[in-house]
């Protein structure tokens, strides 16, 4: 009898030792996008086909920038076609996380929000939110802090890192927000708000094609470095991600890239 219980023990005891997996590291890259992509022989991006220089449309309406010409070459070492998605910025992430898109690389800022509910590979772009302000309404603006005022008018695009920090900096400034990015500035360039707050980049851009009417504060008063999203938890497609972005750094084709888009933005 007692060689009967000692014996039960010992099996439950070893039970108890022996790992247990409810799904299989097999099972887990089988489900992976990474498998899928190469499987399926296409890589589908999602995008907002607006962020010059970014992502944006050629003459011809096929979409170019550097967030592109990174996905290009993403499909081209996975060794797939390349199928980009163009749509609204406040629709990638539910894209995502429906399977509609295997990424997204559109700008986007790797906040602790967002990182609930997709996976971020690490930066491949850092930059920092500015300001364009109209010379009509805010000529002698020089701190940001200063348009945190009864009376200042602020102008973000909707969902961006511009509009979550703008409600949290500005609390006594009135928030007016847009779905496009051109709205913004043209509400500053024409005097109907006081800033319009989005990455310097962008801003610096805008500051050039409304030289006249605008100026702007262009050291960064916030750090967004931008990521590639991918559908929460897969960590095989994320760790050839970013094992991706490490290569090419080392071997100077993302400078290559950068210098296409960016050489030019602010040289006088």
């Amino acid at each position: 009898m007692k060689k009967s219980v000692i014996t039960i023990f010992l099996f439950l005891f070893g039970m108890m030792l022996t790992p247990v997996y409810a799904v299989s590291p097999l099972e887990i890259f089988e489900a992976s996008a990474l498998n899928q992509v190469i499987k399926r022989n296409k890589l589908i991006v999602g995008m907002e086909v607006k962020y010059f220089p970014f992502e944006f449309a050629d003459k011809d309406g096929k979409p170019i920038g550097f967030d592109v010409d990174i996905a290009k070459l993403i499909a081209k070492e996975l060794g797939v076609d390349i199928e980009i998605k163009d749509m609204d910025w406040t629709g990638l992430i539910p894209a995502l996380q429906s399977g509609k898109v295997d990424m997204i690389i559109s700008g986007m800022t790797r906040t602790l929000d967002r990182s609930k509910t997709v996976s971020f590979t690490e930066p491949y772009f850092e930059t920092g939110l500015c300001a364009l302000l109209s010379k009509q309404k805010a000529p002698g603006i020089t701190d940001i802090k200063e348009l945190d005022a009864a009376n200042r008018i602020i102008a973000v695009k909707t969902g961006t890192t511009g509009d979550l920090v703008s409600s949290k900096l500005f609390p006594k400034s009135q928030i007016n927000r847009f779905k496009d990015e051109s709205a913004c500035a043209r509400e500053v360039a024409v005097g109907r708000a006081d800033a319009f707050i989005y990455d310097q980049i962008s801003i610096a851009k805008h500051l050039k094609e409304n030289s006249q009417t605008t100026h702007a504060i262009l050291k960064p008063f916030t750090y967004e470095p931008f990521g590639i999203a991918i559908r929460k938890g897969d960590h095989d497609f994320l760790g050839w991600l970013n094992l991706f972005l490490s290569t090419i750094r080392k071997d100077r084709r993302y400078d290559e890239i950068h210098r296409k888009y960016f050489d030019e933005l602010f040289r006088q």
